[in-house]
């Protein structure tokens, strides 16, 4: 697998799937999966945190590149084909995969099928961890009414965006997230909506993992006691789970926190390393 800045199209399960490597060949291999409605963007400010030292390839969903035409419906496990054919293709073994948002039901489908031989590790990134608040169920609700999917979106970057003033982050909603078109939005919460209903959370799904393996969740929201008490008794009853607040300003560490991502994300793969020797 060669290294090059230019963002290349494979086509996988009928799809043209668009990604970009960068890093040193022969280095562990970081696959950084956005969440839905984002793309590659979301992680400019991290690729170079990382570079240097690791394979980055970012993988953008199918739909999701450059190409916004209309497609046949799918879901998180047809997200999971892609990613998967896609590194058959690119002969990518071993990898961290990385995911921010609701691309864990993706991140964690991709570990499920794989094992820990190819899939030793995983990190998910700012995905709410229990069962969705009753606001966050109504603004799903709302995105995929025609009528009122605009402004449910607002009310989500509002959440999301909580007070910043970021530029990049402001940019990533009002220009990167919003290119995309009341379809794929529509879609996005339906298959969100439809995993909670089928796992009850994240920690639920993570649970039914065929074979464990360790995972450690990323976030800055929310900070609630309640929500992080959750994760700490989680974490204590199933030891390969943990879990660190990043502390940044919005729902988007790599674009507001990456240097604190990147050092999780080294840190991770350090423990890996001295747990294998």
């Amino acid at each position: 697998m060669s290294s090059s800045d230019a963002l290349r199209s494979t086509t996988v399960n009928g799809h043209p799937i668009t990604h970009d490597l960068h890093g040193p060949e022969g280095a562990p291999v970081v696959v950084l999966l956005s969440g839905w409605c984002q793309d590659h963007r979301l992680f400019n400010p991290l690729v170079p945190q990382l570079a240097s030292t690791h394979q980055v390839l970012r993988i953008n969903w199918r739909g999701h590149g450059d190409d916004r035409s209309p497609i046949t419906d799918f879901g998180y496990q047809e997200q999971a084909d892609d990613v998967l054919a896609l590194l058959d293709k690119l002969e990518v073994e071993t990898f961290l995969p990385v995911s921010t948002s609701h691309g864990g039901w993706a991140n964690v489908e991709i570990a499920d099928r794989l094992g820990p031989a190819r899939v030793p590790r995983a990190i998910v990134i700012d995905w709410i961890m229990t069962a969705p608040p009753a606001g966050f169920a109504d603004g799903l609700a709302a995105i995929q009414d025609p009528k009122r999917w605009v402004a449910g979106r607002q009310g989500l970057f509002d959440t999301w965006l909580n007070g910043s003033t970021h530029a990049g982050v402001r940019h990533h909603l009002d220009h990167e997230m919003a290119g995309f078109d009341f379809e794929m939005w529509a879609r996005s919460c339906r298959v969100i909506a439809d995993a909670y209903e089928q796992w009850g959370s994240p920690l639920e799904r993570m649970l039914a993992l065929g074979e464990h393996r360790p995972v450690r969740h990323l976030f800055s929201q929310p900070t609630v006691p309640a929500y992080v008490n959750a994760q700490r008794e989680f974490a204590a009853r199933h030891p390969w789970f943990s879990y660190h607040e990043v502390g940044g300003e919005t729902h988007f560490p790599t674009l507001d926190s990456p240097e604190v991502v990147a050092d999780q994300i080294r840190a991770f793969l350090a423990d890996g390393e001295a747990g294998a020797s």
